[in-house]
């Protein structure tokens, strides 16, 4: 996450304005609703939400708190099926996922909504509306996929906004890619139960977990969250197999205590193994935190180094174009195998998932 996305997000909206990829544009229509899972009925028409770890209590007429999923008459609709707000295709290093696919373009969508409340989010144009405040567009599962062929993608990605509010849509835009060339990427809060979690696992190619802080009171305080879900998707993500990276943009006095970072690498050591790739990104002031300056770099490159000496073997420092950390390295014989600056690859002499100078396996997702 960074600048440059907060600026996208306004070229996304004006695509969508501009019906240059799939018709039936509304603005400030009544969304229609789309039957939601996971969910349970309580007495007197109450629902109980299911999908994430807040576990909303809606009375008829009410929404949860993601404000995209609606009690009507006692039933949970979810109001942003086949309903994004914001189509793109851009490089997958801008999710960051950087051993997925590197150099592939990624269709990307997303709606409104989201199940968190972060202080520093950098899409709260989106993520905090509601879906008929926004210009959506009318796309099925299938359009998406044909969408991303048309564009030359090899990736669709749900992100932008958290994809846990669009759970029904995403799983079945996922599904819809079996059997062709495009995988489908999470890009993601982490913040989900473990059931819908194992029923979107098999249909995705990569999950990317934007970690907000190895501290509850982080999580709390500055997300209206808690650290624990989060922890325990990550571990179902890496125990199912399935290919994840980690993301945490570095927020100077709030989440970059070294401490707290070395304690945090040793857990991902730990539970999710030396090749699981973390990014640890640079913050500039946005949304409701305006009063602190952007990350300076030594302290991503802190970041990096506690990481590394963890035992993690892919650590990179982003949102700082051109600096060696945003590059991937041979853990074995520290050769430089992709070199990048910003969302660009400038080489990359990866040759079938091995360094070609020592022959050390590569952890990822390379063909």
């Amino acid at each position: 996450m960074n600048v440059s996305r907060r600026e996208a997000i306004a070229a996304l909206l004006a695509t969508a304005a501009a019906q240059t990829l799939v018709p039936g544009r509304v603005l400030g229509a009544d969304p229609s609703p789309h039957l939601a899972e996971y969910w349970e009925s309580v007495g007197d028409g109450a629902v109980k939400c299911l999908l994430c770890p807040r576990g909303c209590l809606t009375k008829p007429g009410e929404r949860g708190l993601c404000r995209v999923r609606e009690n009507r008459g006692g039933q949970y609709y979810s109001l942003v099926y086949g309903r994004p707000v914001a189509l793109h295709v851009d490089p997958i290093e801008k999710k960051p996922l950087f051993h997925y696919r590197p150099g592939c373009q990624a269709y990307s969508l997303a709606t409104a909504g989201c199940n968190l409340q972060c202080r520093f989010c950098q899409n709260w144009e989106i993520s905090q509306s509601n879906p008929e405040d926004l210009r959506s567009t009318g796309l099925l599962p299938e359009q998406a996929v044909t969408e991303a062929k048309s564009a030359g993608a090899r990736a669709i990605a749900f992100t932008y906004n958290e994809p846990t509010v669009f759970y029904e849509f995403a799983r079945d835009t996922a599904k819809a890619t079996a059997g062709s060339d495009i995988g489908a990427v999470m890009i993601s809060n982490g913040f989900i139960r473990e059931k819908p979690l194992k029923g979107l696992i098999p249909h995705l190619a990569a999950y990317k977990i934007d970690f907000k802080s190895f501290a509850e009171g982080f999580y709390s305080d500055v997300c209206s969250a808690h650290l624990r879900p989060v922890l325990d998707t990550m571990q179902r993500i890496h125990d199912a197999g399935l290919w994840l990276e980690v993301v945490m943009l570095v927020i100077p006095t709030l989440n970059d205590d070294p401490k707290m970072l070395e304690v945090m690498s040793r857990w991902i050591f730990q539970k999710l193994g030396p090749d699981v790739p973390v990014h640890y990104t640079r913050f500039h002031p946005m949304y409701k935190i305006q009063n602190l300056p952007p990350t300076p770099v030594k302290t991503l490159e802190q970041a990096r180094t506690i990481a590394m000496n963890a035992g993690v073997r892919y650590a990179y420092a982003g949102n700082v174009p051109g600096h060696p950390g945003e590059n991937t390295y041979c853990p074995s014989c520290r050769a430089l195998l992709i070199e990048r600056s910003g969302f660009t690859i400038s080489s990359n002499v990866i040759a079938a998932g091995k360094c070609p100078k020592c022959g050390q396996a590569i952890a990822g997702v390379w063909s």
